[in-house]
C-alpha cells in the first residue's frame, strides 16, 4: 500500500512530500484496499477527525488497474465504514466526477495542494451492509 502511494503521489505526480504523516496508525483509522494475488490495485484510508467527520484520503489506483472500477469499489467500501456519518475529502479536480457519483458535493473553493488543483467535498454515507474492509492497523 505504501509502495503504491509513493509510486503514484511522489513519482507519477511529482509531489515531494512526507507521505508518512503519522495518521496511518491513529486509533480508528481504516485502510481500504483492493487487489488480487498479493497485488494491490488500489487503496484509500478513512480517518476520524476531531469534529466526528470521517475523512477519506490517499485515494490511489495503480495505473495498470485504472478504468476498471477499482476506485468506485474503494469508495463504496469507504462509505460503508460509517453508515449515516458525514464524510469529507479534498478531491483532485480531475477526480471530482468519481466523488460526485458517490453522493459528494463540492463545499468550498478550489485550492492548490502540491501544485495540484483540489476542491473540498462533503457527503453522507448510504446504509451499506455487506462490504469487506481492511481492519485498522
Amino acid at each position: 500500500m505504501l509502495r503504491l502511494r509513493s509510486a503514484v503521489f511522489v513519482v507519477e505526480q511529482n509531489c515531494v512530500y512526507l507521505d508518512f504523516d503519522g495518521r496511518d496508525t491513529e486509533r480508528g483509522t481504516r485502510h481500504v484496499y483492493a487487489g488480487e494475488a498479493g497485488e494491490i490495485a488500489g487503496y484509500l484510508r478513512v480517518l476520524e477527525e476531531p469534529d466526528g467527520t470521517l475523512r477519506i484520503g490517499r485515494v490511489v489506483v495503480d495505473p495498470a488497474w485504472r478504468g476498471k472500477g477499482v476506485a468506485d469499489g474503494l469508495m463504496e467500501a469507504a462509505l460503508a465504514t460509517g453508515p449515516g456519518r458525514t464524510f469529507v475529502l479534498n478531491a483532485q479536480t480531475g477526480a471530482v466526477k468519481l466523488y460526485l457519483r458517490h453522493g459528494f458535493t463540492v463545499c468550498g473553493p478550489e485550492f492548490l495542494e502540491d501544485d495540484i488543483p483540489h476542491v473540498p467535498m462533503i457527503s453522507n454515507a448510504p446504509n451499506v451492509d455487506s462490504l469487506t474492509i481492511a481492519p485498522s492497523f
